[in-house]
């Protein structure tokens, strides 16, 4: 995680944004990014992407840093045992004594045959010692910078589309990325909220960050039975962060619904909003 602080540090850098600076232009507070920056805490991908937006810079370097860090973090990038180097090849029997030593040409035999098979054995050793460490198809290794974002890059498509999305997450469908905003409020009492809509995919989805622990959002294309989803704040690590709703399936022209309800009882009232797919 320290590449990753390390570089998100730099990116704040050619900003020349303050940490408050960078509270206010983006969904997360100040002591979040401070928390990100110094290595603490491992920043949401969505951070990460609205740095390199507000520094300018791709996001591919980072995101490839993001997804080496998320997989240490949560142990999937673990380093693979290396095995004990095989057992060397036995050796060459010593040639006979003078005594009974074989006639020149057969010294001659002998010896081609002493180096053929060591030569045999070391070339035995040396695809045992290939095959035992390099490791199966299974088995997760961290990449390279280069390696992952060329991986990320393979992996870009979506996947699912239309119904086969409906009621599945935006990210692991890889519906997510630069996705359209149909709208975007601010609450009574402070939270955000958005629809946002991917093209590639046919959906359309909403997310809610600077709220409470308990407060909720809804998505509901109206007139559309079975369309509702549903997202809450569960814990303090979730106030720094969206949450988000599953998709909704949708196409231009859709209205799409988000409701807002604030945790607990006389704190606010609900509030929803209208956004209109294009």
């Amino acid at each position: 995680m320290s590449q990753l602080a390390a570089a998100l540090r730099e990116l704040r850098a050619a900003t020349g944004l303050s940490m408050a600076g960078l509270a206010a232009k983006t969904p997360y507070s100040k002591s979040s990014w401070e928390r990100y920056l110094n290595g603490r805490t491992l920043p949401p991908r969505e951070a990460v992407e609205e740095l390199c937006r507000l520094a300018g810079e791709p996001v591919g370097r980072c995101l490839a840093l993001w997804e080496i860090a998320e997989s240490e973090a949560s142990g999937r990038g673990a380093s693979v045992p290396v095995p004990d180097e095989p057992a060397p090849a036995p050796p060459v029997a010593a040639p006979p004594s003078a005594s009974s030593a074989p006639s020149a040409p057969e010294q001659r035999g002998v010896a081609t045959l002493a180096v053929l098979a060591s030569v045999c054995a070391v070339a035995v050793s040396a695809v045992v010692l290939a095959l035992v460490l390099l490791p199966g198809p299974s088995k997760s290794t961290p990449l390279s910078p280069t390696a992952a974002s060329s991986t990320a890059t393979v992996a870009s498509g979506p996947g699912c589309h239309g119904a086969d999305c409906a009621g599945r997450s935006p990210f692991a469908m890889l519906c997510a990325p630069q996705p359209d905003t149909i709208t975007q409020r601010e609450t009574a009492t402070g939270a955000w909220v958005e629809l946002r809509h991917s093209k590639i995919c046919g959906t359309t989805w909403a997310r809610m960050w600077g709220g409470r622990i308990g407060d909720r959002i809804e998505l509901v294309v109206p007139g559309r039975a079975g369309s509702g989803h549903a997202a809450e704040v569960g814990n303090a690590a979730e106030v720094d962060t969206y949450a988000y709703t599953m998709m909704a399936v949708t196409a231009p022209g859709t209205v799409v619904r988000v409701c807002f309800q604030p945790a607990g009882t006389g704190t606010g009232k609900r509030e929803c909003f209208d956004g209109r797919v294009t």
